[in-house]
């Protein structure tokens, strides 16, 4: 149960910590549209993404079990959320991360964290494809560019309405986004270092605020977090949230413990699933207090931080400074981010 921080940190140097910060600022450069893409996703605001990264950071590098865990909003979360916001709306979402927090906190106290090993591949693979699918799915609407005030919350809902306005299909969006995916696939062939994600995103912000195209942009994002506002809150509403709530855990729990194996593998470690358990149900409660989705270890964010020299829990804690700073000073450039880039 003993976080990792704790037995890592006695043998620290300075050359370490460089090598720290570098790979938490470029994983955070990583983390950015990835959090506010999948905040959208989910239902809520850009912010709630972006905050949801920052505070699981700090909480879990400081309480989790992994060496080189980057947590913050998944692709995981965005069905059960959009689920949970349709039925109770988001104070339902907020009972319901809450719980989920508590839950998760339980399974670490309760030495569950060895259980994640006998998950079959199959269930995972299939998992994750059908995670695959449904962010494809919802981001349709964005790439193509279509005005469409209310989306069904289903699957073949979604695709009856996107079929319906094909005809409206927004030609400037959809080749700011053809063009990102251009710059995904083909820029890490031409460098490695500098992120795949970030030089889409600066290409595609720049194309359409010095081409004047008509695309949808991000707007305004808050900067500020205040506590979170439940109010009608009944023992019927706790009790029909407490499915959900135990999806959000067994989420959180597969995909940080799996992240947490196989960046175990890469650096030649080994993770303590029951203090990762508890510290990702710790930073849950938190964010489900100031109305953020939830968290869990990134797979693609946790690579990214081992290939990049992090072996430190101290890594997160940058990724989560650089994220903080980025919100706090680069909001008016946040702003104009093209929602098809």
């Amino acid at each position: 149960m003993k976080p990792k921080l704790f037995s890592v940190i006695k043998h620290y140097n300075f050359k370490q910590f460089l090598l720290d910060m570098k790979a938490g600022i470029i994983v955070a450069i990583i983390a950015l549209p990835l959090s506010i893409a999948f905040a959208l996703g989910c239902g809520v605001s850009a912010e709630k993404g972006i905050f949801s990264a920052i505070l699981s950071g700090f909480i879990v590098a400081i309480l989790g079990g992994s060496r080189v865990q980057i947590t913050g909003p998944t692709g995981a979360f965005i069905v059960i959320t959009q689920s949970v916001i349709a039925g109770y709306g988001t104070q339902g979402l907020i009972v319901a991360t809450i719980m989920a927090g508590i839950i998760l906190v339980l399974f670490g106290v309760f030495n569950l964290g060895k259980l994640i090993k006998y998950i079959p591949s199959p269930i995972t693979i299939g998992f994750t494809g059908g995670i695959a699918v449904t962010i494809a799915t919802l981001e349709v609407k964005d790439f193509l560019g279509f005005e469409i005030a209310t989306m069904p919350t289903s699957f073949l809902g979604k695709w009856s309405t996107y079929i319906k306005h094909f005809s409206s299909v927004n030609i400037e969006a959809l080749i700011l986004g053809l063009v990102s995916i251009v710059i995904l696939v083909v820029w890490p062939k031409i460098n490695k270092t500098i992120p795949n994600s970030f030089v889409a995103l600066v290409i595609g912000t720049a194309a359409a605020y010095f081409l004047k195209l008509d695309v949808a942009l991000l707007g305004d994002i808050p900067k500020t977090l205040s506590v979170a506002k439940v109010s009608g809150l009944d023992f019927d509403m706790i009790f029909s949230l407490v499915s959900p709530a135990f999806t959000i855990a067994i989420l959180v729990a597969m995909q940080a413990l799996l992240s947490a194996v196989v960046t175990d593998g890469m650096i030649n470690s080994k993770h303590k699933p029951n203090a990762e358990l508890v510290g990702q149900g710790v930073a849950n409660m938190v964010l489900g207090v100031f109305g953020c989705i939830p968290a869990t270890g990134g797979v693609a964010r946790s690579i990214a931080n081992a290939k990049n020299g992090g072996r430190t829990p101290i890594a997160l804690m940058f990724h989560s400074l650089t994220l903080l700073i980025m919100l706090l000073f680069g909001r008016p450039l946040i702003k104009l981010v093209p929602r098809p880039v």
